[in-house]
């Protein structure tokens, strides 16, 4: 089974993701630009923005290139074109500005590497998606950045591959345990109750937060930011609360202040856009589970599939197929993929 059988004929707009700087998301970005040329699929690229520098500030290495294909259509800078290898063909400069120059809309005459830098607001990346189809890709990839994972937002892309591996720990069990995490969150249930969900996002549009209660009668709750008003949440959850609207983040200490202030959250959903907005790590979300914190969300991510690099830029690794074998085992029935073995 190759990356592209989970995708063609399935979705039109795919993220790749990396749970970290050198986890393995361009080689898995190369492998599906691969796998299209082979399947004679006209592939479109765009990126979650990037800044000015070719070197990785982080590592001390040069930024990975991407080897496109002759008519392979790209989103990127202007200024990503002094690093660009392969000849591009202007088909549109559009009117979203970057740290790196405006967006251009192009295409490849022939094939070799190039960089690409795309815009900085999900609402840019998706009308950037939409003209990279209307222009002829028959698929969309969109190059999640570091620590941008909300390339994985529904709002932008229909399904995501996340990109996982050893830089993450020197402790395999950890990674994986970070991995099922994310994928975990990912997969959090939709609100199910159209009314609701309605409401909520609504509020959420708003970034605002609210209570909703068993009549469906929203009471707004009066702060800008979920981050130090776990206490005030707490405090306006009362005996018919149904829901709790974030408009914003949710993160650890929210959910703690809440559960502090009071038992009622017991008998409450939580509501967050979507899996992009929670910032809570493995261990504090296990807790959170134990002690009845539920949460669900508007717009649930579709995880594709997951690939893993054994290697890690520090020089350790891991031995390849018992690393790939157990990602798998805890990962069932998610596909899991190593892109330099190859092969699922």
């Amino acid at each position: 089974m190759q990356l592209m059988d989970a995708i063609q004929d399935n979705y039109k707009i795919v993220s790749v993701v990396g749970m970290a700087k050198n986890a393995g998301k361009t080689v898995t970005l190369n492998q599906l630009i691969d796998e299209a040329m082979e399947r004679g699929i006209r592939i479109g690229i765009t990126s979650t923005g990037r800044d000015g520098e070719n070197q990785d500030l982080v590592t001390n290495t040069e930024k990975p290139m991407i080897y496109v294909d002759e008519e392979t259509l790209i989103a990127t800078t202007e200024g990503t074109f002094k690093y660009t290898e392969a000849k591009l063909e202007i088909l549109e400069v559009t009117n979203m500005s970057t740290s790196m120059g405006k967006i251009v809309i192009c295409k490849a005459k022939t094939s070799g590497y190039v960089q690409i830098a795309g815009p900085n607001t999900n609402r840019e990346i998706k009308i950037v998606c939409d003209k990279l189809l209307t222009y002829g890709a028959d698929l969309v990839i969109v190059d999640g950045a570091l620590d941008r994972i909300s390339s994985a937002s529904p709002s932008v892309t229909e399904a995501t591959i996340l990109a996982t591996g050893a830089v993450l720990s020197r402790d395999m069990n950890k990674v994986i345990e970070k991995t099922m995490h994310q994928v975990q969150l990912f997969s959090l249930p939709q609100v199910q109750n159209d009314k609701i969900k309605k409401l909520a996002d609504a509020v959420i549009e708003e970034k605002g937060y609210c209570i909703i209660d068993e009549d469906d009668k929203i009471v707004p709750i009066e702060i800008k930011t979920a981050l130090n008003g776990g206490e005030i949440i707490g405090r306006a959850i009362k005996d018919n609360t149904k829901y709790v609207v974030i408009g914003g983040s949710l993160v650890t200490n929210t959910l703690k202040k809440i559960a502090e202030t009071t038992r009622k959250y017991k008998k409450v959903i939580f509501i967050v856009k979507d899996a992009t907005k929670i910032f809570i790590d493995a261990k504090d979300w296990m807790f959170f589970k134990k002690i009845g914190i539920q949460v669900e969300v508007i717009d649930r991510i579709k995880p594709l599939a997951v690939t893993v690099n054994p290697y890690a830029p520090q020089g350790y690794y891991y031995q390849p197929e018992e690393f790939l074998t157990a990602m798998k085992k805890f990962l069932d029935p998610i596909p899991v993929f190593d892109v330099v073995l190859g092969g699922e």
